[in-house]
């Protein structure tokens, strides 16, 4: 038998090459690939030929069955009825240049070689009325827009690739075979099935691999399949760099370490790859693939196949077609015989040499036995469903019945309408294309069993829709022949979220989620953070609601701090019966008397104001802090004032002290007392308008609850309200702290000197600390200055002179307590 890629030429021998061409009342035309064209088509001389090898028998199948199936439809009563259906079958070469020659030709004008060029081609009349194949995507991608610009149905019985069925671009274009759309989509779900979602992805580098591992990107990115490796194969392995290719792509799989590789991609090139595999020491891995390489006894024959490791893979599920074996096995036997081979070389003879050239000028022989074997691997359903498609649309165009079939002229691009809409049945089985022009009979899931030395394809699985595995009958290459992982990363735990490591986006590390964040869904690569008002622990999964913050009553601290403010105030009220006892002694009147008793009781309320530190602050409440505080401060220092006044008058401006002392003295001394205490009013009103104090609730400061405290607003406005009391402590301290008292005589000076000079100390220290604390701790703080304060004044002013009027009453006498005042100023000097 000698195969011919001549271009385009019919297929050779002489005896069975008139058997694959037949006149008839419709012309079906068929491309089959019988051969491989290995020229360099841009500087062609003489074609030359590759010999028989699986890619002829897989074409010599198909190509006998579109003869079986028109020689049925010819013989049939009932499908048409007194018509004939012949065929003209050719070779493509697997070359999109080659193919598009016997295209060219089936478009010719009947009866003619010459293609018009027509603005309606409604009356047009081809020398086929439809076209059976080819085989391959990028084939059919460039025959199906010339059929589709004459609108002449074209039926593929091998083509998948999804942009085929785009009905816009290929209007008659169909398949009896599925898309790759439904391909990939069983491929993710058996990745899923085993938890596969680490995996390489290898495609050949043509319409059909491209095509399908686009598709299979899309989808494993929506289903959680992370892709380690994407890889291009050559499909031409003459190529110089294809070796190199195949080497790098060996090497990239390899340093991914997944165990999982989805091989798309015909038979040669899968051959070349799992050869390269074993090869480079790629170690075992399951193979996914599809019907392209999985049935090939190409890729079978590798050299320890047996070593790749599990190959699995989906081919299409379809039917038996019922006494094709006979027919070839009867074929086979005809063709040696004389009459046959004669009949041949008279229809031979016939063949128009200028449009086609049949001589071969190498032959080989081809018996049953040779195909025989891949009678039962190569699905011919296919191609037996597309003649029939076409068998049925002109039943249905002409208005075939019973008795016959009217011979009227039909149009080939009136089937479309009947082959888009009704559909047809071949050997009992129900088909139709659906809205993409194609049929979805589904998938097989085959495992290739090794039984000594043999290759069988063990059904496993099957898919329409929905995925069904028999994994008991799977057995994988592990030592515990289940299946490997795949996986670069783990399932994290609740609480848990994905860090990502390196530069793939798939695989990571678990992270705890951190506090005051939850962790939200399986798949989450970050922690989400909880809503303000609630907290959540270290690894949490839902967030809890915060509890207030705040200087309660019943805390130990808040106890300790009330029962120094009770002992304070107590000690005020304590000093203030003793000094109103003793209000006429001369050690209270030098002390200042009833602006004594004013200022003690402005101690007291000073520190009972403690109390509005305790407790859940409110808007209401944190204005009143600072001002109760400044007030009550202003009151016990504008007391003092007087006196400090009057010690500077008569120690430091003599000559003046006369004139100026009763604005200091007596009754005016409460005067310069009131204006002091209004003025600090005033502040008081300026600071509520400029920026009192306001209720905070702080988020940040502690983990697991909400601070409630007083924020200052203003602190001009805080500067405003205290820096008046700074500036009468200021003054007093300016006239006391030089003073000196002559001996034996009591030196009320220093109890002044020493009171502001604590109250600085303190200041300090808590403008620093109030302004830089955010706790429950800044409440504490003030209640501390407060009481310091007081407790301050008490302890250098109030309780020495409480000591000598209990325990030495003695020194309460008019000499050693005189006032400054009193004396004459020639003894001062003196």
């Amino acid at each position: 038998l000698c195969l011919g890629c001549a271009w385009a030429a019919p297929l050779s021998p002489w005896c069975l090459s008139a058997q694959l061409r037949r006149p008839g009342d419709f012309v079906l035309g068929g491309l089959f690939p019988f051969g491989k064209n290995t020229l360099n088509l841009a500087a062609r001389s003489e074609p030359t030929l590759l010999l028989c090898d699986r890619l002829f028998t897989d074409g010599l199948i198909w190509a006998l069955a579109m003869r079986f199936a028109i020689e049925q439809i010819n013989n049939s009563s009932w499908l048409l009825p007194g018509l004939t259906l012949g065929y003209d079958m050719r070779d493509t070469c697997f070359e999109p240049l080659v193919a598009l020659q016997p295209s060219l030709l089936f478009l010719t004008r009947n009866g003619t070689r010459a293609i018009e060029v027509l603005c309606d081609y409604s009356e047009y009349q081809p020398r086929v009325t439809a076209v059976i194949g080819p085989h391959k995507s990028d084939l059919c991608l460039l025959t199906a827009k010339l059929f589709s610009s004459f609108l002449i149905p074209q039926v593929s019985y091998g083509a998948s690739s999804e942009a085929l069925s785009n009905t816009e671009l290929y209007p008659s274009f169909y398949r009896t075979v599925p898309s790759d759309k439904n391909l990939v989509e069983a491929v993710v779900l058996l990745l899923n099935h085993f938890g596969w979602n680490w995996v390489a992805t290898v495609a050949s580098d043509d319409e059909y691999g491209r095509g399908a591992q686009a598709l299979f990107l899309s989808m494993a990115g929506t289903n959680s399949i992370c892709i380690a490796f994407e890889g291009r194969i050559p499909t031409e392995l003459a190529e110089p760099d294809a070796t190199k290719q195949l080497e790098n792509t060996i090497q990239l799989i390899n340093s991914t370490k997944v165990n999982v590789i989805v091989l798309f991609a015909h038979s040669v090139p899968a051959q070349a790859l799992l050869q390269h595999s074993l090869a480079m020491g790629l170690g075992k891995k399951v193979w996914l693939g599809s019907e392209a390489w999985l049935l090939s006894d190409i890729a079978t024959s590798v050299p320890n196949i047996q070593s790749v490791g599990t190959v699995l893979g989906f081919v299409m599920r379809t039917g038996t077609v019922p006494g094709f074996q006979e027919f070839v096995a009867e074929l086979f036997s005809s063709v040696a015989q004389e009459e046959f081979c004669r009949r041949s070389r008279e229809l031979s003879g016939l063949e128009d040499t200028e449009v086609l050239d049949t001589h071969c000028g190498q032959c080989g022989n081809v018996t049953l036995g040779d195909i025989w074997p891949m009678l039962g691997v190569t699905p011919v359903q296919p191609v037996h469903v597309a003649v029939y498609s076409v068998a049925h649309a002109l039943h249905r165009a002409l208005g075939c019945t019973s008795k016959g079939c009217p011979k009227t002229p039909v149009r080939s691009w009136q089937l479309l309408h009947f082959m888009n809409t009704l559909p047809f049945e071949v050997n009992g089985q129900s088909f139709r294309f659906d809205q993409s022009h194609g049929t979805n009979t589904g998938y097989k899931l085959i495992l290739w069993d090794w039984r000594d030395g043999t290759v069988t394809y063990l059904p496993v699985g099957d898919y329409d829709q929905s995925l069904y595995v028999r994994t008991s009958q799977i057995q994988f290459h592990t030592p515990d022949k289940k299946e490997p992982t795949s996986e670069c990363f783990r399932r994290c735990q609740p609480g848990q979220f994905r860090r990502i490591k390196g530069f793939n986006l798939c695989c990571y590390d678990c992270t705890d989620c951190s506090e005051n964040t939850f962790w939200s869904s399986t798949d989450s690569t970050s922690c989400s953070p909880c809503p303000q008002h609630q907290w959540a622990p270290t690894r949490s999964t839902r967030c809890h609601d915060r509890t207030e913050r705040f200087l309660s009553w019943d805390e130990p601290l808040a106890v300790a701090l009330l029962t120094l403010v009770a002992l304070t105030a107590a000690l005020s009220c304590g000093a203030a019966l003793l000094f109103l006892q003793h209000l006429q002694s001369p050690l209270v009147q030098l002390a200042g008397g009833a602006r004594s008793l004013l200022a003690l009781l402005w101690l007291l309320l000073q520190s009972l104001s403690c109390c509005l530190h305790v407790g859940r602050p409110s808007a209401a409440l944190c204005p009143l802090q600072q001002l109760c505080y400044a007030l009550c401060l202003n009151g016990c220092l504008s007391s003092l004032l007087p006196k400090a006044l009057e010690i500077t008058l008569v120690t430091e401006f003599p000559r003046c002290a006369p004139r100026l002392l009763r604005w200091v003295t007596h009754g005016r001394a409460w005067l310069v007392v009131a204006v002091s205490i209004l003025t600090q009013v005033l502040l008081c009103w300026c600071h509520l308008h400029l920026g009192p104090d306001y209720l905070v609730a702080d988020y940040e400061s502690l983990p697991r609850e909400v601070l409630l405290v007083c924020g200052t607003q203003s602190w001009a406005a805080f500067a405003l309200l205290h820096g008046y009391n700074s500036c009468l402590a200021f003054v007093c301290f300016l006239c006391t702290f030089m003073v000196q008292t002559p001996g034996r005589r009591y030196n009320v000076a220093r109890g002044i000197t020493f009171a502001t000079f604590i109250y600085f100390i303190i200041w300090i220290f808590f403008l620093v600390i109030f302004a830089t604390l955010r706790t429950v701790l800044r409440a504490v703080t003030q209640i501390c200055t407060i009481l310091a304060t007081t407790l301050g004044i008490l302890g250098s002013y109030f309780v020495p002179k409480c000591y000598i009027l209990v325990f030495r009453p003695d020194l309460n006498t008019r000499d050693y307590c005189q006032n400054l005042s009193d004396e004459q100023p020639e003894e001062d000097r003196q």
